[in-house]
């Protein structure tokens, strides 16, 4: 297993070349600089920034320049945030980004974990259409709708709760992630659904109900380890879309983190805070994917011996 880790990482490096490279010419293909949206800078006050920024050079000698900032862990100065490198407003979100995304995921795991475990116990009854409709309207609805129908019904109509901000008013964290995390409760429900469905018609439970095993010790003990399988596996992806998805989420709820920087600065033009950005959501993203490979292997026993 190891080996698989070293391996994977050893790939992930091209991969991270190829996003920094492709984004920052990508970038450069969009009309406009930096500062051309300061209307009120001179002529020649603008050209000293560029000339200070190196934005005067060409494409190729900016990306020769970037790339080797970056193999020395240099993202560079924000442009938008003066005397503030990039590294430093990473640093200053992604604590409100992380914890965001915590809450959102163990949201997701409580309800979908439970609500797709019991309905697969009480297949074709109520207790297993309920859920998977309300999942099935989870998986339709997108965040950036989902997250004004909460405002409006639990902030605006019944004042249940804050609309606004990030640990200023009791309770202004469940809106945010509630709506960060429906959608993946929605997608872990029908995957624990299927997959406890799937290992519990399997013989080596039939097996443990034969020895007289109670049957709450038959699903928490056996069908569960092999039945949250897929789910594990889909731990990686999801809290990528949950870093992804908290540029909405940030945004609706103005939210100091991570993503509301990154759409602030892709409005600003700020190239080194867009570029930074995404390398950094890049390396999460192949990192928390590793890691439910790595996790999902360990649960399955045919798999890790194969491996």
């Amino acid at each position: 297993m190891l080996s698989i880790f070293f391996r994977r990482i050893f790939l992930a490096i091209p991969v991270l070349f190829a996003v920094a490279s492709i984004t920052f010419f990508l970038i450069k293909l969009a009309p406009g600089g930096p500062f051309d949206a300061d209307k009120a800078v001179s002529p020649q006050v603008l050209k000293n920034l560029n000339e200070a920024y190196n934005l005067d050079a060409s494409n190729w000698e900016q990306y020769v320049d970037y790339m080797s900032g970056l193999l020395r862990g240099d993202l560079g100065p924000s442009f938008r945030f003066p005397g503030r490198s990039v590294t430093e407003m990473i640093t200053t979100g992604l604590p409100v980004t992380f914890e965001l995304a915590f809450y959102a995921i163990l949201i997701a795991l409580l309800m979908g974990v439970f609500s797709g475990v019991l309905a697969a116990l009480k297949r074709n009854t109520f207790l297993d259409f309920i859920p998977m409709a309300i999942a099935m309207i989870g998986i339709c609805v997108p965040t950036f709708l989902m997250g004004p129908l909460l405002v409006l019904i639990f902030g605006i109509n019944l004042e249940m709760l804050p609309v606004s901000g990030w640990g200023q008013l009791p309770g202004d964290k469940i809106l945010p992630s509630v709506t960060l995390g429906f959608a993946y409760a929605a997608y872990i429900a029908r995957l624990s659904r299927g997959g406890m469905l799937e290992v519990l018609n399997q013989d080596f439970i039939r097996t443990a109900r034969a020895k007289g095993l109670n049957e709450r010790m038959v699903v928490i003990k056996h069908a569960m380890q092999g039945g949250l399988i897929p789910v594990v596996s889909f731990l990686g992806p999801a809290i990528a879309g949950l870093l992804a998805g908290s540029f909405v989420v940030e945004t609706i709820f103005q939210i100091p983190g991570l993503g509301r920087f990154y759409v602030e600065a892709a409005f600003n033009r700020d190239y080194t805070m867009i570029l930074g950005t995404t390398i950094f959501f890049s390396a999460m993203i192949v990192f928390f994917n590793l890691l439910s490979d790595l996790a999902a292997l360990w649960l399955n026993p045919r798999s890790r011996d194969s491996a």
